[in-house]
Order: structure tokens, then C-alpha cells, then sequence
């Protein structure tokens, strides 16, 4: 925590963000950009003009930069992490595409989704023609050690894809049970992208093994803000509708901590706008007045800050350089960002 504490107040006034770790990447961000584009061709036309509105979307593309960033860190000059950060970003787009399904989403990032445009059927198809493109890759590489990371990150993402919807819409949900699914779903893919930096790299086991634990917590650290962000933030910041993780019915840090430190009252609320999804006009404006009266945003975003620092602890084995300047910013933007 001190790490991260003595970080803290110096980023929030120079606003951190991800500009130092995509300019250092630079010309390999760029041909994993032109490698996506390539494989997402296909001659089903509806397959990349579903593909490319939601790769077009504007996302930051963080797990491909921790490939490039953690593999430049372990002194890596070839080029096989160029596939595998297409590779990564080809799961996590999928997973997207299935996630808006799931989730009945009509808006990503302030555009309308995938699902939304073209039908859950075509969504669905596509997000399976991805991870297809992205274990196509994966057996390019040659390596059978970096398919079992990745093979074994997307069965961990799936389990938490059921994880959360076992779990939604009930508010005796532990918090144990909640950061199961953040780990799952969110960090695992975190954690593969970062470890394979060192597995290109031919780095010792210690050096893969702090990677994870970087990219693990740096992935924990950047869900639990995303939850903050779903009661806080303005549309403008954060890329879909303020509100959408309630209307789903979604238990998060942020409720459960609400749900604890509130009175009987409360919640009978929390029961009738979660579990029994009776939704009403108000009702997301007085959940996020809840959540801030007891607090509940800023101990969400104290815990954020607690996984960011573990997660730049963990780069302490490496030299102190760009590289790992870059990914510790990244790490503290993780945890700060639209705050």
C-alpha cells in the first residue's frame, strides 16, 4: 500500500493513463492492429463486418500492450509476441461478444453492440469464429507451453462467465464469491497476457510467475474500479450506460459493501431492485446514494488501489527501466482511471 500510496497523489494530478506504455510499444501496438485486421477477414461477409464494429470500438487494447510491455521488460527482441498479443486480444473480443449477449447489453463503449445491430445468433457465431482465429495463432506460435496458458485462461474465463450467472440477481452473494468471479472472468486473462512475456523471452519460472501475479492483480484492480465507475462515472468516461451493471441485476463490490453497512430497509431495496429486478424510476439514483452514503465507492476503490500496489510490487525482480516505468503506470491507472 505504501507504494502505491506514495504513487498516488502525484498520478491523480498528472492524470495517469496508458500514453507512456503505447508509446513505447509503438510500432509493434501497430502490427498487432494490422494482424487483427488480417485475421478477422473472412469470405462470410457478415463475419468481418461484425467483427470489425466491435474491434473498431475504441477499446484500449491493455491486454495486448501487457504481452508487448512485459515481453520488451524481459528483453525480448523477436517477434512471435506480436501473434500472441493478437492472440489475446482475439479472446477477450470474443468474450465480449458473448458477454453482451449474456448480459441483453444494447450499448458498448457508447455504441450500440454487436448483438444489438446484427441478433444474438450472429454475435454468438462470431465470437466463437474469433476464438477460433485466436487458438489458430496460438498454434502458429509453435509453443505448447504458450497453448496451455491460454487454452487453460479461457476455460477459467468461461467458469466465471457461469460463476456470474450463478451468482447474479442474488444479493446473499459473499464477497468471496464475487472476487472468485472477478478473478476468473476478468484477471486470468490479465495474468496469461502478462506471463507470456517471460515464457517468449525464455525467462526463468520466477520471472513468469511474478508476471502473473502483476498481470493478476493488475486485472483485479481494474474491475473493481470498472464496478465503482458503473454508480460514478459520466457516460462520456466510461463507454456504456451509467447504471448498466444495476439494471442487470449485477452483485458487485460496491453493492455487497452497501448491502452489508445498510439497515433492513435498505435491504428490502437491494432485494426488490436485484433479486426480484422490480425496477422503478429513482431507483438507480437512490442505489448510487446508498453506495456513496456508506461508502462503499471509496473502500471499493481503497481495495483497487491495495491490488495495484501488489501488482507493482511484484515487477520489483525486474530492472528499473522505460518498460517497467510504463507498466507500473499502467498498473496505477488501473486503479485511478475516470477518478
Amino acid at each position: 500500500m505504501a507504494l502505491v500510496a506514495s504513487v498516488g497523489p502525484q498520478r491523480e494530478r498528472s492524470r495517469p493513463s496508458l500514453d507512456a506504455l503505447s508509446d513505447l510499444l509503438g510500432g509493434d501496438l501497430a502490427a498487432v492492429n494490422q494482424l487483427i485486421l488480417e485475421r478477422m477477414q473472412s469470405p462470410v461477409a457478415l463475419i468481418p463486418q461484425l467483427a470489425g464494429h466491435i474491434v473498431a470500438g475504441g477499446g484500449k487494447r491493455l491486454r495486448p500492450m501487457l504481452t508487448l510491455g512485459c515481453a520488451r521488460l524481459c528483453g525480448y527482441r523477436g517477434t512471435r509476441h506480436i501473434a500472441l498479443a493478437a492472440a489475446v486480444e482475439f479472446i477477450h473480443t470474443a468474450t465480449l461478444l458473448h458477454d453482451d449477449v449474456v448480459d441483453d447489453s444494447d450499448l458498448r463503449r457508447g455504441r450500440d453492440t454487436a448483438n444489438a445491430l446484427w441478433g444474438n445468433k450472429a454475435a454468438v457465431l462470431v465470437g466463437d469464429f474469433l476464438f477460433s482465429r485466436s487458438f489458430e495463432l496460438m498454434v502458429g506460435d509453435g509453443s505448447l507451453r504458450v497453448l496451455e496458458i491460454l487454452s487453460r485462461a479461457s476455460a477459467i474465463i468461461a467458469e466465471g462467465e457461469v460463476r456470474q450467472l450463478v451468482t447474479a440477481n442474488d444479493i446473499t452473494t459473499t464477497e468471496e464469491a464475487y472476487l472468485g468471479v472477478v478473478e476468473a472472468k476478468t484477471a486470468e486473462l490479465f495474468a496469461a497476457a502478462s506471463r507470456l512475456g517471460a515464457v517468449v523471452a525464455e525467462r526463468p519460472r520466477a520471472e513468469e510467475e511474478a508476471l502473473d501475479r502483476f498481470g493478476r492483480n493488475l486485472g483485479i484492480a481494474f474491475q473493481l474500479a470498472d464496478d465503482v465507475l458503473d454508480f460514478a462515472a459520466r457516460e462520456s468516461e466510461l463507454g456504456k450506460c451509467v447504471g448498466d451493471d444495476f439494471r442487470d441485476g449485477k452483485i458487485t463490490l460496491p453493492v455487497l459493501l452497501a448491502l452489508n453497512r445498510g439497515d433492513a430497509e435498505e435491504r428490502a431495496f437491494w432485494r426488490r431492485t436485484l433479486e426480484e429486478m422490480d425496477q422503478r424510476p429513482g431507483d438507480l439514483e437512490r442505489a448510487i446514494g446508498l453506495i456513496e452514503r456508506h461508502g462503499a465507492g471509496a473502500e471499493t476503490l481503497r481495495r483497487a488501489r491495495l491490488y495495484a500496489a501488489a501488482a507493482i510490487e511484484a515487477l520489483s525482480v525486474f530492472r528499473d527501466g522505460a518498460e517497467r516505468r510504463a507498466l507500473i503506470e499502467a498498473a496505477v491507472f488501473a486503479a485511478e482511471r475516470g477518478h
